[in-house]
């Protein structure tokens, strides 16, 4: 068991970057902009994550590990925040181009970024003293802010694929959090969030992939779209 978020990582990239060549997909044309996406997420995710581990905040089992590690993290994260964001934007562009219909309509879109900051914001309210929580709320908060004022119809498409997305990061991120297994790969100290969990899994970390992904999204549109001007 001392890899499997090693092989978790493998098995959640492997069939996306296998049909990355598919000819009616050919997500590999998108890679320029998808690796500058995750090089500029990381930039401002790594930092958070070596902070928090070096914290408390969460931290890595080693019984799941192979034992690596890099500025504090273990390799088998570095790998997360690319594995997982490759997966995802596959899955978000294919179903994209395969379905362009499928979004959301502005009033609803709408209606959910209304919902989503509201929700958001009173939680701020009552638990700003939790680490995990401040923070993954108020970057999220701040990067709808930003989508909302430069993209904002890249957030139909994003919150309609977001949901397919979500089957996926419940199985891994069960995995992760202890779900079928006999101890956690990842811990949290539910001091530094709410404490709150959708089985295994902390509330925050829905808002924490939110943000994640978006990021990487949103750098690849406009990557995407000054090589188009």
């Amino acid at each position: 068991m001392n890899s499997l978020y090693l092989w978790l990582n493998i098995g959640t990239i492997s069939i996306p970057l296998l049909f990355s060549f598919h000819p009616r997909i050919r997500f590999y044309k998108r890679w320029k902009s998808l690796f500058a996406g995750i090089l500029v997420m990381m930039a401002i995710f790594i930092p958070w994550d070596i902070l928090f581990t070096e914290n408390g905040f969460w931290g890595f089992n080693p019984d799941y590990l192979t034992g690596y590690y890099l500025l504090g993290l273990p390799l088998e994260e570095w790998l997360f925040f690319i594995c997982i964001p490759y997966a995802c934007m596959f899955t978000h562009y294919a179903i994209v181009d395969l379905c362009p219909k499928f979004r959301f309509s502005k009033l609803a879109t709408n209606a959910i970024v209304v919902s989503l900051v509201t929700v958001l914001i009173i939680l701020l309210w009552y638990f700003y003293d939790r680490w995990y929580t401040l923070l993954s709320f108020v970057y999220a908060l701040l990067l709808l802010g930003l989508v909302q004022s430069v993209n904002k119809d890249l957030l139909r498409t994003f919150f309609a694929t977001y949901l397919v997305i979500l089957v996926p990061f419940f199985v891994v991120n069960g995995i992760l959090t202890g779900t079928g297994i006999e101890d956690q790969v990842v811990w949290y100290n539910n001091d530094q969030n709410l404490a709150l969990r959708m089985l295994t899994i902390p509330v925050e970390d829905t808002i924490y992939n939110l943000g994640m992904l978006l990021t990487v999204l949103f750098v690849m549109e406009r990557i995407q779209t000054g090589q188009k001007e």
